[in-house]
């Protein structure tokens, strides 16, 4: 079944935000590493990801209406 979330990518991923982030498309209980997938984000660029403002990951299923934030890793010193 069809149903949507909300996306937002950070940092050097941005540039991969799809226009329709704000209700992008998804099959109810698909896992996160599909959606990724789908936004060409490579999974080991997605360090770490927030679902409705809790810590998910590549295996945590979307149901619709969440709020997905992809951070890449992050370097400095």
């Amino acid at each position: 079944m069809k149903t949507s979330v909300t996306i937002h990518l950070y940092a050097t991923l941005a540039r991969l935000m799809p226009d329709s982030a704000e209700n992008y498309p998804i099959v109810r209980g698909m896992p996160v590493s599909d959606l990724l997938d789908e936004l060409g984000v490579p999974k080991n660029q997605a360090k770490l990801i927030f679902i409705n403002g809790v810590k998910g990951n590549l295996s945590s299923l979307l149901e619709g209406g969440e709020r997905i934030g992809v951070f890449p890793p992050v370097g400095g010193g």
